[in-house]
């Protein structure tokens, strides 16, 4: 009888063929494929604004939410999309945030109305928020952690910052052959691909444990952060004293202090407040934040001082910046053998301080400067110190961190870069205008931006000194 019961579960093991078990290299590639859609539509679109604007009849506000849409959608579901992989899976999870993604992308290119691109985008980013945690979550289940995982995680920080710096080149050349359309277009077949090979390569990985989501603190972590992230927004356009940018700022603060009340006594909360007595995870993650603020700002004004004061089309301004996108794959790819024979604190404050010089530089700027001093070399500098800094501080911040946590952790550090770029950017930008005037000449345009870059060295500076004194020697459960 028990050989009769075992025959047909043998029969249907041998014609169901068993599914090989992926190389960490592909997880890994799947995961940076991923990650590299994200960043690099965080970039590209600015390129295509003003055709955006002349292909829908979009006005200078609807314009401004083209970028808020996605920024504030993407900032406002990071903690609760880092969770979710957590507790739902990060398979899972990753392929809803890419579905999401890829779907906003071409509904976003055939709008045919300014309201019908202003909603893909705010898809786009609620895709962008789910999907972005699950990628350095895979990367760092994937690999072992050690030598192996620092060298994973330089190829996730080197194609994530490529793909921002990227943005500006891909979208010229999109924008000038094809349309504006293609911006949000080609992510489709990119996305398509990825969904494919992830669908089948990538294993599930769970540690929730049946442990149910903290709505209360999703909810309130959710809406605090996406207040606050709308608070920022309106900075350039309504100014810091204004209040339609105190009101959500005093509001998106509010929110999540309550938050934070609401976690101290939730059973299963959202976020462990506990986390942040890991000294690995609070030092790194107040760096990224820092580091985010003053690196985020670069592309944007590199790309305006180049076409406004210098003169270059959108192709020109592009390719102008590609010798500091490969310097940062260079310096994430370096950073691991560093990093071995130094330490993640060192590498770090080396890359800020290499970062910081270019900054420096950059400063100088005049308005006929040559393409050589005034953008290629200290772009170099900038963009090679960014790749040295953000591999350690990722390592450490998901260094010795609970597999239950991995998620949360991961978004927690895409949070910190996000929110940090995006004050960084609201606050420079403000600068940079109030320094500006009403005047348009190129002169008056250089002396906001160099003001920009010398409040970006800074901020650098100030990361230094913190990046020296509060991260910690070895990564937590380094051996």
């Amino acid at each position: 009888m028990a050989l009769m019961l075992e025959a047909p579960d043998a029969a249907l093991t041998a014609r169901t063929p068993r599914r090989r078990t992926p190389p960490p290299w592909l997880a890994v590639a799947l995961a940076c494929f991923g990650q590299f859609l994200v960043v690099l539509d965080i970039s590209v679109v600015n390129v295509a604004l003003p055709s955006m604007r002349t292909g829908l009849g979009l006005g200078e506000q609807g314009l401004q939410w083209v970028v808020n849409a996605y920024a504030i959608a993407f900032a406002g579901f990071m903690l609760l999309g880092g969770r979710a992989g957590d507790l739902y899976g990060r398979k899972r999870m990753f392929l809803v945030g890419l579905g999401l993604f890829t779907l906003a992308s071409l509904a976003g290119g055939l709008a045919q109305d300014d309201w019908q691109l202003l909603l893909a985008r705010a898809v786009q980013g609620l895709g962008a928020a789910v999907l972005a945690p699950s990628t350095l979550t895979i990367v760092t289940s994937a690999v072992p952690e050690g030598p192996a995982r620092a060298r994973a995680i330089a190829t996730w920080t080197a194609v994530g910052a490529g793909g921002g710096a990227a943005g500006g080149f891909v979208g010229g050349v999109l924008v000038e052959t094809l349309s504006w359309r293609w911006v949000l277009l080609i992510n489709v077949p990119i996305g398509v691909l990825v969904l494919a090979g992830a669908a089948w390569w990538l294993a599930e990985g769970r540690a929730g444990d049946g442990r149910r989501l903290d709505l209360p603190g999703a909810v309130l972590v959710t809406a605090g952060l996406a207040t606050l992230a709308f608070g920022i927004s309106q900075t350039e356009a309504e100014g810091w004293t204004a209040p339609h940018t105190l009101v959500p700022l005093g509001a998106g603060l509010a929110l999540i202090a309550l938050f934070l009340l609401v976690e101290v006594r939730a059973k299963a909360p959202l976020m462990p407040l506990g986390l942040f007595r890991v000294r690995a995870v609070s030092s790194a993650n107040a760096a990224m934040f820092l580091s985010g603020a003053a690196m985020f700002c670069m592309w944007f004004f590199m790309t305006l001082y180049a076409q406004n004061v210098l003169g270059y089309t959108p192709f020109q301004a592009g390719f102008a910046l590609v010798p500091s996108s490969l310097a940062v794959i260079v310096g994430s790819k370096v950073a691991p053998r560093l990093m071995r024979a130094a330490g993640a604190r060192a590498v770090a404050v080396l890359g800020t301080l290499v970062a910081l010089t270019g900054f420096a530089w950059q400063s100088t700027m005049t308005a006929d400067g040559a393409y050589l001093t005034a953008i290629m070399f200290p772009g170099i500098l900038m963009m090679l110190g960014a790749g040295l800094a953000g591999t350690p501080l990722a390592a450490l911040a998901t260094s010795g961190t609970a597999p239950e946590e991995a998620g949360l952790v991961s978004g927690l550090i895409n949070t910190s870069r996000t929110m940090g770029g995006s004050l960084g950017l609201a606050v420079l930008s403000t600068l940079a205008a109030a320094r500006t005037g009403d005047s348009t000449t190129p002169e008056a345009l250089t002396e906001g931006y160099a003001l920009a870059f010398r409040t970006g060295t800074a901020v650098l500076a100030v990361g230094l000194v913190l990046m020296w004194f509060w991260l910690p020697r070895k990564a937590a459960g380094a051996h």
